[in-house]
Parts: structure tokens; C-alpha cells; sequence
């Protein structure tokens, strides 16, 4: 994450933790940078971040922080609460209420949860699905080699097979940038996205995209040794960043307000983190997916959008100010903005007011019966 709001990660990283250049990002729980600004610091990113990838892993603490006074708060289920199958792989998902869907997408190293405030107000009017992404939350933490179009492919395909008609896309930090990949390759299926401090960086795809062809010194001595050593120092950063104290830290930095973080934030990354395979996926994620992002840029993909766009900006995020929020408005004309004094996670630590921004443009956008 990630952590993100994509829940957390450091305060350098971006992504699609608000990608920075990099991206580095996990969890979302232990976040994005800006890279650029918005520039994802990689280090930082590894130092902070903490990817809170899939897995079913059953928690035995019991959360009983109070919940946002006069806000209904979604029960924190250490087995979870539903799951699809989705190319062999288990996915968690959480549903609840009737109505035109909405489906929410957390940010890196986040889960279904960090949309606990939003769920029962939004699910009072609307259906509403939170999904985790593969290699998060609960859903499974998969051996694979990740990339943003396999969360793109995932989301789809949800869109597709569980949700089985048009629904609008709320993404958080990497789930923003994820539901704009999603919305841009299935717009018959997509009325409309709404990105709270999303990841992703402006620029020019091709930018990097020439490659040094490696010597045969580099592919067999130096190669070999350098993930050695990735793996030795990202193994002792991860262990680092899954201690409740580290995570609580780190989401202390992203929110203005820290009242919400709470046992409950706290349990939903620290419970998926125990996942045996979650070592292995941060490592993926850190020395795999974070160096080859570069090609999938904000422009390019606000090129393909042609649903209504809403931004929902934290203007106190350490990582993703809201100058991004303006250049974004810029290039994409069909948006509107709605600017909270908040930092990386607004509707986790706000969620009254982004509940209520949501709900009134939703009745513009979506078709009332």
C-alpha cells in the first residue's frame, strides 16, 4: 500500500502510490509519494510502506476502538466477508445494500476495509462492492509478477462477472489510478470515476522506454548479487514496516487528523501482512512492478476516459497536493473538484464530508428511478 489511503505508504511514493517516478509504494498503507512532486522516492517508499497483500488470514484480536461519532462503521471480520474466484485466485469483496452499483477500490497496502465509514451511508441509497486487488487485503496473495493491468484486468473482469451492469469507480490513491485504467478500457461499463488523491504521474509514455541491452558481466556477477542484496534489506523492511508501531506511525503522517487511526485501521494491514506469501509479494512489488511504471501515464489514460470525472482531494496530503488535482481538472475538462482540508485517505478520515460530496454528485450522474 498504498498505506493506499492507499492506506499507507511513505511519504514518498506515489504510483501508482500516486506514482511517482518509481513507485513504490505498498500499502498503500504506508504510502505514495509525489512523484515529480508527485515523484515516488523508492527508499522512502520501502521504508514506510508496508504491502498489506491478499491472503485469508484469520485474525484473533478483537477491535474495539469506538467508531466516527454520528457515522455508521462497516464490522471488521478477520475472515472476511465474500469471495470470487477470479483466474484461480481467491478475491475478497464486500457488498451491501441496493440500488445503481458503486464499487470502491482501495489504494496500496489497503483493503475493502479502509471504506469503512463509506460503505453503510453509501450502501443506504446505492449497492456498494469494495474489492480487495489481488496481492492485498484478503484476497490472495498471488506469486506473480505484477503489473497496473493486472489490477486493471481484475477489475474489469469484477465489473463483468460480479457486478453485471454499468457502476460507477471511487478509487483511492492506486485504486484511483486503477479505476481510471478500468473506466478507459471498458467505458460501456463505467458512468462515471471518482479519484480521492489518486496515484499516477503526467508524462510522456515513451520517455523510458529505450533499454541498455545488459553484458554478459552484468546478467551473470552483478544481477545476481544485486537481488541478493534487495532481497536481504527488503526482507528486514518489511519485517520492520509490519510491527503495529511502524504501521501506526506511518498512518499518523498521512492523516491530519488522527483520530482514526485506530486498533481497527491498524488490524486491517497488519492482519494480511502475517499472509505467509506477503514477503514474497513486497518484494515483487518493490524490485518489479515500482521500476516499470513509467509507461502508464495520467495523459495517456485521461486521453481514453468519456465518463463525468470527480476528484475528491485531500489538500493536506504530504505526498499528492492539490496542484495534481488542478493539472488533472486541466486536461480532463469534465471534472469536478471538491477540495477537503485532509490528508492522503480523506474518506477514511473525513468521511462525512466525502460521503456527502459523493452522494450529491452521484444524484447528477447517475440515472434516478
Amino acid at each position: 500500500m498504498p498505506l493506499s489511503c492507499s492506506l499507507l505508504t511513505s511519504p514518498r511514493t506515489e504510483f501508482l502510490s500516486p506514482y511517482t517516478r518509481p513507485f513504490s509504494a505498498p500499502f498503500s498503507v504506508v504510502h505514495e509519494l509525489e512523484w515529480g512532486k508527485c515523484q515516488l522516492g523508492r527508499r522512502g517508499f520501502m521504508l514506510k510502506g508496508i504491502v498489506a497483500s491478499g491472503a485469508t488470514v484469520a485474525a484473533s484480536s478483537s477491535v474495539l476502538t469506538e467508531p466516527v461519532k454520528g457515522v455508521d462503521r462497516l464490522p471488521f471480520k478477520p475472515e472476511g466477508y465474500n469471495y470470487w474466484t477470479w483466474q484461480g485466485h481467491k478475491i475478497h469483496y464486500v457488498v451491501q445494500g441496493e440500488g445503481f452499483p458503486i464499487v470502491l477500490i482501495h489504494g496500496f497496502g489497503a483493503s475493502a476495509f479502509h471504506w469503512r465509514y463509506n460503505i453503510p451511508e453509501l450502501a443506504k441509497q446505492y449497492k456498494v462492492y469494495a474489492i480487495d486487488l489481488l496481492g492485498f487485503g484478503w484476497s490472495e496473495k498471488a506469486l506473480i509478477e505484477y503489473d497496473a493491468m493486472i489490477w486493471r484486468n481484475q477489475v474489469v473482469d469484477f465489473l463483468k462477472e460480479v457486478v453485471g451492469e454499468p457502476a460507477v469507480l471511487v478509487g483511492n490513491s492506486l485504486g484511483g489510478f486503477t479505476a481510471l485504467v478500468s473506466a478507459a478500457g471498458l467505458p460501456e461499463q463505467v458512468a462515471g470515476v471518482v479519484l480521492l488523491n489518486s496515484a499516477g504521474q503526467f508524462g510522456d509514455p515513451n520517455e523510458n522506454a529505450s533499454e541498455i541491452e545488459e553484458t554478459a558481466f552484468q546478467k551473470v556477477i552483478l544481477k545476481p548479487l544485486k537481488e541478493i542484496f534487495q532481497r536481504v534489506v527488503l526482507g528486514f523492511l518489511f519485517w520492520q514496516a509490519k510491527q503495529p508501531a511502524r504501521i501506526e506511525s506511518v498512518l499518523k503522517s498521512v492523516y491530519v487528523n488522527t483520530s482514526n487511526v485506530d486498533d481497527y485501521l491498524v488490524e486491517t494491514i497488519k492482519t494480511p501482512a502475517a499472509d505467509p506469501n506477503a514477503g514474497e509479494v513486497y518484494y515483487r512489488l518493490m524490485t518489479r512492478f515500482m521500476m516499470n511504471q513509467t509507461r502508464y501515464t495520467l495523459n495517456s489514460v485521461l486521453s481514453k476516459l468519456s465518463c463525468p470525472l470527480l476528484l475528491l482531494w485531500g489538500d493536506l496530503d504530504p505526498w499528492v497536493g492539490p496542484t495534481k488535482a488542478a493539472r488533472i481538472k486541466e486536461f480532463y475538462p469534465n471534472t469536478s473538484v471538491v477540495n477537503l482540508q485532509a490528508g492522503h485517505c480523506p474518506h477514511d478520515e473525513v468521511p462525512e464530508l466525502v460521503n456527502k460530496a459523493l452522494l450529491d454528485w452521484l444524484t447528477e450522474v447517475v440515472p434516478q428511478t
